[in-house]
């Protein structure tokens, strides 16, 4: 059962998401060599908190923190710790809030200090899937075609797609249908209309697919240990071209001046 959003909705919806994003950004700040994961998520807490918000993924399901902090081979859900970051590490932090009851939720990958050619290759790559899976979120198309557009840009760049972790349909709830996988066919998976809000998230690896959860029950990592990108943009769907829920604009305003 797909929930299709009235305007008025989707307008509470990107209040939300304009909320992560400039969470994302409040984070960003502070990315360099020496600052651990659970500084970051003390931060973020902090900002969404002062923003009359709640963060959404703490106690979701039982999630210790604010943000998942997911360094290197971690791919996702990685929980904030005493780590600290490193020079040449990559980091995805995926964070959601909820503002007046409704959800938002957005991910990002961070190169901390420089980092590795071939890596700044793969989060090049994963963010620009991103940008074609949005282009496909448009009325009368179908799930599928968001999908095949996020796997072609991927392995077009010799990377692989995670299949074990989907995007989402978001509203109410941090996750409602339909599934958004970042690989497929296109023509095939539930028909998208106006006002379908969805998140699409590429999970990207630098090499193999295969991922396994590590003893605590929630970090996934790449099976080859080789590092994994992830981008997540939420988005209404409409005619002609989707609304984008999520910005990078405040993040990058942030790294471009560092």
């Amino acid at each position: 059962m797909l929930y299709f959003k009235t305007d008025e909705e989707v307008g509470f919806l990107k209040a939300s998401n304009m909320l992560v994003s400039r969470t994302l950004a409040e984070v960003a700040l502070h990315i360099q060599p020496g600052v651990t994961t659970i500084f970051l998520d003390q931060i973020a807490e902090t900002f969404i908190r002062d923003n009359n918000a709640v963060p959404a993924f703490k106690g979701y399901g039982g999630f210790p923190n604010t943000l998942c902090t997911s360094v290197n081979e971690e791919v996702v859900h990685g929980i904030p710790s005493g780590y600290s970051l490193k020079e040449g590490d990559i980091i995805s932090i995926d964070c959601g809030v909820i503002l007046n009851g409704w959800y938002g939720d957005s991910a990002y990958t961070f190169a901390v200090g420089e980092i590795k050619e071939e890596v700044k290759r793969l989060l090049e790559f994963t963010k620009a899937s991103l940008e074609e899976g949005v282009k496909a979120a448009v009325a009368g198309n179908r799930v599928g075609d968001i999908s095949s557009a996020v796997q072609t840009k991927a392995e077009s760049g010799g990377f692989t797609v995670v299949r074990e972790l989907v995007g989402h349909g978001i509203g109410r709830k941090l996750h409602e249908p339909p599934e958004v996988p970042n690989f497929g066919k296109r023509g095939t998976g539930p028909k998208m209309e106006k006002g379908l809000v969805i998140c699409i998230e590429p999970m990207i690896n630098l090499g193999s697919k295969e991922t396994y959860q590590t003893k605590d029950g929630w970090t996934i990592k790449t099976a080859d240990g080789k590092p994994s990108a992830h981008f997540e943009y939420a988005v209404a769907v409409n005619k002609g071209k989707a609304d984008q829920l999520t910005t990078f604009e405040f993040i990058e305003e942030v790294l471009n001046k560092m």
